[in-house]
């Protein structure tokens, strides 16, 4: 059995929605290369668009800072920086709730608005969490590199006998003929982690109000430093 220490404190809101949908989009314009008298006289690569949708979330969550094993929540906030360091938009939004100038700024979408919540309240994590209770813990993984297909996907490697030139290199992607190409979101090698991820229904061990401490069973994602948060599990049928 493993078990993650999370030190608790206090949070920062800012405002709810209960009805507002977050999405990311990112991406940036590849100019046309123009290539010699050949098959094509232009070439041009696609867009590199990346869309993060959120989900409903079960409840009211808080941010943590992975350190080691442990989340530490500090008691300015997560956390108060100048306001040239954060988007014009954001500084608008916080001050609007009266609110310092935020380095992180999530929403956590709801189908309801809880009661007892107000604009600009601090949320202790003793008081939303309690020992016995299961909660979702997300942020980004830890990242690995470039990386072939045997260790990102778990593909198995080739004979290790004297003769073979393809130990631990991938097979066929794609038919010479028909289609002629390799199809998109074929699992070869390439980037692997650094990705948002979430580790659902951990257990809550123990909650420690005077150490503001939480202890949960299993493992929580990213590395010592990493941002991440905390928000009660989603259980189908139950609260979702």
């Amino acid at each position: 059995m493993q078990a993650t220490c999370m030190h608790g404190g206090f949070a920062q809101r800012t405002e709810m929605s209960a009805s507002a949908s977050s999405s990311f989009l990112t991406g940036r314009s590849a100019p046309l290369l123009h290539t010699s008298r050949s098959r094509c006289s232009q070439q041009r690569r696609r867009q590199s668009v990346t869309t993060e949708a959120r989900s409903l979330e079960a409840g009211m969550g808080l941010f943590g800072t992975k350190a080691g094993m442990t989340q530490i929540f500090t008691p300015e906030g997560y956390k108060e920086v100048a306001e040239r360091k954060i988007p014009k938009p954001e500084v608008g939004h916080l001050k609007k709730s009266g609110l310092p100038a935020y380095r992180n700024l999530r929403e956590f979408k709801l189908k309801s608005i809880p009661e007892g919540f107000e604009v600009g309240q601090q949320l202790n994590v003793t008081d939303m969490f309690k020992e016995g209770d299961l909660v979702d813990i997300a942020g980004k993984s830890i990242g690995k590199g470039f990386q072939g297909e045997i260790k990102r996907w778990n593909h198995h490697r080739g004979p290790m006998s004297h003769g073979s030139k393809s130990h631990r290199l991938h097979g066929s992607t794609g038919a010479s003929a028909t289609p002629n190409r390799v199809f998109p979101g074929q699992k070869m090698a390439g980037h692997m982690g650094d990705k948002r991820i979430k580790s659902r229904k951990l257990k809550i061990l123990r909650v420690d109000e005077e150490l503001n401490l939480i202890v949960v069973i299993g493992s929580v994602p990213g590395k010592p430093g990493n941002l991440v948060e905390i928000a009660p599990a989603k259980i189908v049928g139950k609260n979702c």
